[in-house]
């Protein structure tokens, strides 16, 4: 997955308004306690990340 589909499904999900303030804000223990921001810029794959937004975000198996 690149960086556009994440962001894209990103803005999908929480609208495009809010999804980077999300991303900014929310600390997830399944990135090692960093935003996802912080991951995205640690270099930590956008599928990786995504895996964990799409569980904290209790997503349907679909948008996996």
């Amino acid at each position: 997955m690149r960086h556009t589909e994440f962001w894209s499904r990103m803005e999908h999900h929480l609208g495009a308004a809010y999804a980077r303030t999300w991303a900014s804000q929310q600390v997830m223990a399944d990135l090692d306690g960093r935003t996802v921001q912080e991951a995205l810029d640690a270099g930590v794959s956008p599928k990786q990340v995504w895996l964990a937004v799409w569980e904290r975000l209790g997503l349907p198996p679909s948008e996996r």
